[in-house]
């Protein structure tokens, strides 16, 4: 079958198609149905949140049924990476009905409903693959049990991380794409990552700064997914620390300080520093928002070429 063809012969001029035609057929959907998406009601505690309202949110369900679909075109459809589409695409769909209610929905709510897609997405892989890991020039060999647990708070913690970074035109599509290209060179069949980067390159397009549309939870929770996913595919998890380490601390801290404040009821914690860490910088910092993609990027993809150059 064809799509056998790229998956088994895979070059340069393939790879460079599989990446140029989801850029092509992202960008021309987004042009045919932005005007169907909701609205964004702006952020009232964001800095520059109100600049957001009117525009087209949960492009996401753009970005993610064409990611879908290319992703079955270039890559041998195995029951495991058929399960990984549809765990992906069912992180779009909890997004992009969050997006679109008119009452956004509870905490408790989608904490849930990321749980189940990322139990899902740990099981599968436990389920079709070994959970031998490298670690230091070594390989560690954790029971599957363990491995699925792990596994469960990876693609659990990437989902949410990935999502809180979502607040600056351009920075979150951008990160993505840094992450998702440096764990590329370790996984064994790199079309799906030459898709989503495709992709997220036609998201960036209209949403750089000043962004035309947002992809919303629908994007960010689902693109979450994908990065864990690599994390895991790669056969070094552990790499998910240094590629995508500014998300995580943007993301991530403001997570850890709403944490530790429910359950210590100390609200000085992390008093001074305000979460996420790209409306620290804007606001106590006075960054641009142009500034803030940048240098988040520059960041981030030092160093991740640094860790990946001394691994090869």
């Amino acid at each position: 079958m064809f799509y056998s063809f790229f998956t088994e012969n895979p070059s340069f001029p393939l790879a460079a198609l599989a990446f140029a035609a989801s850029f092509v057929v992202c960008a021309a959907a987004i042009v045919l149905f932005r005007g169907f998406l909701p609205k964004d009601q702006g952020r009232e505690f964001a800095v520059n949140g109100a600049l957001s309202q009117g525009k087209p949110r949960g492009a996401g369900i753009i970005l993610i049924s064409v990611f879908v679909l290319c992703s079955a075109f270039f890559t041998k459809m195995s029951i495991e990476n058929v399960i990984y589409l549809a765990l992906i695409f069912a992180a779009m769909l909890t997004g992009y009905l969050d997006d679109a209610a008119k009452m956004p929905w509870g905490e408790l709510k989608k904490g849930l409903l990321d749980l189940v897609i990322s139990a899902g997405a740990a099981v599968n892989f436990v389920w079709h693959n070994d959970t031998e890991i490298g670690f230091f020039g070594t390989t560690l060999d954790l029971p599957k049990a363990v491995y699925a647990v792990l596994g469960v708070a990876l693609v659990w913690g990437s989902i949410n991380v990935v999502n809180c970074t979502d607040g600056v035109d351009g920075l979150c599509g951008s990160l993505s794409m840094v992450s998702v290209f440096l764990f590329s060179g370790f996984c064994d069949n790199y079309f799906p990552a030459l898709v989503m980067l495709g992709v997220l390159a036609a998201y960036l397009w209209f949403n750089c700064h000043p962004s035309r549309l947002l992809m919303g939870d629908a994007g960010s929770r689902s693109i979450g997914v994908f990065i864990a996913l690599m994390a895991m595919r790669s056969g070094r998890p552990l790499l998910f620390i240094p590629f995508v380490l500014v998300m995580m601390i943007d993301g991530g801290l403001g997570l850890v300080k709403l944490t530790i404040i429910r359950v210590t009821h100390k609200q000085s914690f992390m008093s001074g520093i305000r979460t996420p860490i790209h409306d620290h910088v804007r606001k106590n910092k006075d960054w641009s928002d142009t500034q803030v993609v940048a240098r988040f990027v520059i960041l981030q993809l030092a160093l991740g070429l640094t860790v990946k150059l001394l691994l090869k």
